[in-house]
């Protein structure tokens, strides 16, 4: 039997898939203050659907050296990463939160 989420964990994983790489191998521009990543650079995308696209744009914006999607029943690691942004979505996608770490 098909899990109702299996197409979402399926998009979940190219989302994931698309913020560890990257056209441009050059290190992203340093946030404000050097810090490595400015979640409140990329507020203004709350409210969003989630995408490859997108999550790159963020990232970038951020000024992240990485960057991941975190759904409702995703497991995720809990180290702290001050270089990594993390949008958390609703299971229609929906970005809900946007933190570094």
């Amino acid at each position: 039997m098909i899990s109702r989420y299996a197409p979402s964990s399926l998009l979940f994983a190219i989302l994931l898939l698309a913020g560890c790489s990257s056209a441009d191998k050059s290190e992203p521009a340093p946030a404000a203050g050097g810090q490595g990543c400015n979640d409140s650079a990329v507020q203004d995308l709350v409210g969003q659907t989630a995408s490859p696209a997108l999550l790159e744009e963020a990232r970038r914006r951020a000024g992240a050296q990485t960057a991941r999607v975190i759904g409702p029943q995703d497991s995720v690691t809990l180290d702290y990463d001050s270089k990594r942004l993390n949008l958390d979505i609703d299971e229609r996608l929906v970005i809900r939160q946007i933190h570094c770490g």
